[in-house]
């Protein structure tokens, strides 16, 4: 950094409702996939740190869950996490899509976001790339009536349009600060969680509607194989489970004669060999714990 030039770094929260691109979004910032993305809602249940490194600062992007209204236990607790996560960052990004109309769940949100004073408040339009010039000027007045942002940025996290600027607005809101991560550091998840997240995401893609909310993935052992020669990896063998809620619903996963969780475990595979740059062996089971959703003991279990 240039002699005399001031660092920042400091905390940005992404909320929305679910699936208005918050997780492409933190993915596009970090410059690398640390949150699995769906167009399913609900996709993201935890809350993912991604660093984003500038030669002025850095962006440390907590991608939270989507706020809802709860209809199960888990829904009630994805809500806690988030409310915790917005009372310790220092700007709350709020994301609306501009191909869609501001309905009562952005409006909820936006009153919501009320309850945490001390957060700057910047509006952020996304997914510009799907919508008229139009839609995306009806759009930006309907934001500035909601109230006074300390910045509106319109941008497309997909083709990367105004994201360098959205990035220079967020770091202006960050307070003066050494940095909080080395250099090296993309993300504080640990490796199983981003395995776990790999295989539900694969999940996600094959699985019928009605599977999103009903379904958890836990990264159960490990093993290392021995190089076949010096200098190399050996091969690592990682052995999950798909966690279902009903005998129904685990027919689903594993798909006739097993297809569609064969499929899963090579979509699954591709990815995590690509985040740990090895060879990797994918053995997946599927198992019903009867409304996870809805049962204390089976969220601490699953980590929730």
């Amino acid at each position: 950094m240039p002699a005399g030039e001031e660092f920042r770094a400091g905390f940005v929260s992404f909320v929305g409702r679910p699936n208005v691109g918050k997780s492409t979004l933190t993915n596009a910032l970090v410059g690398e996939k640390i949150a699995i993305t769906s167009p399913k809602p609900q996709t993201t249940r935890r809350a993912i740190r991604g660093i984003a490194h500038r030669p002025d600062g850095q962006l440390i992007i907590v991608d939270t869950p989507g706020i809802h209204r709860p209809r199960t236990l888990l829904g009630e607790r994805l809500n806690a996490l988030v409310e915790s996560m917005l009372g310790d960052v220092d700007v709350i990004g709020f994301c609306v899509p501009a191909n869609e109309k501001l309905g009562p769940g952005d409006r909820f949100i936006n009153d919501r976001l009320n309850d945490f004073p001390r957060a700057k408040k910047v509006a952020i339009l996304t997914k510009v790339d799907e919508a008229s010039k139009s839609e995306i000027f009806d759009q930006l007045l309907r934001l500035g009536e909601l109230r006074e942002w300390d910045a509106v940025v319109p941008i497309s996290a997909v083709t990367r349009e105004q994201l360098d600027i959205l990035s220079d607005e967020l770091l202006k809101l960050m307070p003066l600060s050494p940095p909080l991560y080395d250099d090296e550091s993309s993300t504080d998840e640990t490796e199983d969680d981003r395995i776990a997240e790999l295989i539900r995401e694969a999940a996600l893609r094959e699985a019928r509607e009605e599977l999103p909310h009903s379904l958890a993935v836990t990264v159960d052992d490990r093993e290392e194989r021995e190089p076949e020669s010096d200098g190399e990896l050996g091969l690592l063998e990682l052995y999950a489970s798909l966690y279902v809620e009903r005998d129904s619903q685990k027919g689903i996963v594993i798909g006739k004669g097993g297809s569609r969780l064969r499929q899963i475990g090579e979509d699954a595979r591709h990815e995590i060999e690509a985040l740990l740059g090895r060879k990797v062996y994918l053995s997946l089971r599927v198992k019903v714990m009867k409304e996870w959703q809805r049962d204390p003991k089976a969220l601490g279990r699953l980590g929730f």
